[in-house]
């Protein structure tokens, strides 16, 4: 049976896993880097760290899985979307890269969307609005900001792309990826001739896109011996990480929606035909399935919430779990668990980071609103949760809206791991949430693209049908969802409430 592997170059690190093509995980390795932040809103990375972590993690799993070179039949790449690794004519990294979570580029935004001609012409054009942690944007800061830089450009790759380049001396890309550029006609699946034109950007700058499980090359000789693996291998397009993510949970027809509760919260819908909100609140890409495409909405904020109430209110849980052997998390919920549904009428805005989904506003910031004596520990944790939850309804909402139709939405990242708040995200949504077999991520979903791509499925979604099933299942609680319901409206309206102050205490902190 075959061998596949699964590399995800991630923000923290790059995981590789390595799985048979039934499913079966034979190990997996992660190795870590830093992240650099040279002015406040900037992040950058060296690309030459996801290069050695992607060949330090290769070995490691070839190692703790007593894989033989003969046996690996594919290798999928998916990794952070949005960056950007300028190239010079001699193949080599000009400045760090700048990363999705980077926040210089707000007048650049402004400047694709005067050049495009509005925003929704942007939107007919591209699918999506400019925001700053788009890739098109930071191409546009380079121009004004390094010009010299700008000047000695010769290719533009994303992170995955990048390490795709390491591996094959390929210059590609793949379409889930590229639409988050905000240069690809998401529509007809390449470069959008229109918007660079306006741009003023060669279309030379940009690889050959592929559809994901397509074959985009063969591991070189001097890789291979890096590797440990056989020259000629070959390498699927793979997929930007949520796009390869839901793969990974099998979000691949119509119905199936996915809602992952990491740092960051995403919502995901599979879509036979290209459909988009012309306000652009939430993000119209390609899909990691050949000819279709992904509705996402993004929080920024979501599981992160709770990590930050963790970290700076919770010592004296996180003190009491260390005695116990516990997690954390386990005190903090079992608290929040004993408040009622709505806690009492408490809210918590989870916007610590800005808001994405469906605000786009970077200036909007967190807050409980409604506290009171009889209000705990117990109430605020429980808050948070709730706040984490509604913003990811926010997505959600949205998504139905556009008539995408949901019959199961399945749970991944930490707030799947937890039964009660599995149980709130069910009674918020009003939908059956399920958990599924599969919890690796974007590695596990790449990994299924190589098998597909190379002839171990006939493609993706018999992939995914064949090693993905339903674990849990839990269904809203009637009384619990009709509370929620009451309290979701006043959520929203907080936000429109505190909008402007937002503005002018970002004003008075700059």
């Amino acid at each position: 049976m075959g061998v596949y592997l699964g590399v995800d170059i991630g923000t923290s690190g790059t995981k590789t896993l390595a799985i048979q093509e039934d499913g079966t995980i034979l190990a997996s390795a992660t190795e870590e880097y830093p992240l650099s932040s040279p002015k406040p809103g900037w992040s950058e990375q060296e690309p030459e760290h996801w290069w050695k972590a992607t060949i330090d993690s290769i070995n490691a799993v070839m190692k703790a899985g007593k894989i033989k070179s003969d046996d690996v039949k594919g290798i999928g790449l998916s990794g952070q979307m949005h960056g950007s690794v300028f190239l010079d004519k001699k193949n080599e990294v000009i400045r760090p890269a700048l990363l999705w979570n980077d926040q210089r580029t707000a007048a650049q935004c402004n400047e694709i969307e005067k050049l495009a001609g509005g925003r929704k012409k942007l939107i007919q054009m591209v699918a999506n609005p400019a925001l700053t942690g788009f890739t098109a944007p930071k191409i546009l800061w380079l121009r004004n900001n390094e010009p010299k830089n700008f000047d000695k450009t010769t290719q533009v790759l994303l992170p995955k792309d990048y390490v795709r380049f390491r591996l094959t001396g390929e210059f590609a890309t793949e379409v889930s990826d590229a639409s988050g550029t905000l240069l690809l006609n998401v529509k007809k699946r390449n470069w959008s001739k229109k918007l660079l034109g306006k741009l003023d950007l060669s279309r030379d700058l940009l690889p050959k896109v592929f559809e994901s499980e397509e074959v985009s090359g063969e591991l070189t000789t001097e890789s291979a011996k890096l590797l440990g693996l056989n020259a000629g291998t070959p390498v699927v397009g793979g997929g930007g990480d949520q796009a390869a993510s839901a793969i990974g949970n099998g979000i691949v027809r119509k119905g199936i929606i996915s809602a992952t509760m990491g740092t960051s919260g995403v919502v995901f819908a599979h879509s036979d035909e290209i459909q988009y909100d012309p306000s652009g609140r939430v993000h119209t890409f390609c899909h990691a399935v050949r000819d279709k495409w992904h509705i996402m909405g993004v929080v920024l904020s979501a599981g992160g919430s709770l990590q930050w109430y963790r970290n700076q209110l919770c010592q004296e849980e996180v003190a009491q779990a260390k005695k116990q052997k516990v997690d954390p998390y386990e005190l903090i919920t079992q608290s929040a668990a004993e408040c009622p549904a709505g806690s009492e009428g408490l809210y918590f805005l989870p916007y610590l980071t800005g808001e994405r989904t469906p605000h786009a506003d970077p200036n909007a910031h967190g807050a409980w609103v409604g506290l009171s004596l009889r209000h705990g520990k117990g109430h605020m944790g429980r808050a948070v949760m709730e706040g984490a939850t509604y913003a990811m309804r926010d997505s959600l909402e949205i998504i139905k809206g556009l008539d995408v139709p949901v019959k199961e939405i399945r749970l991944s990242g930490g707030g799947a791991r937890s039964e009660f708040w599995r149980q709130m995200q069910a009674d918020i949504y009003g939908h059956k949430c399920v958990t599924i077999n599969a919890e690796e991520g974007p590695a596990f979903g790449v990994a299924l693209l190589a098998a597909a791509g190379t002839g171990a499925y006939k493609d993706v979604v018999e992939a995914c049908n064949a090693t993905i099933e339903t674990v849990t299942e839990t269904k809203p609680i009637a009384k619990t969802k009709k509370t929620y319901n009451k309290h979701y409206p006043i959520y929203g309206d907080l936000y429109q409430s505190l909008k402007g102050d937002y503005a002018k205490i970002a004003k008075l902190v700059e």
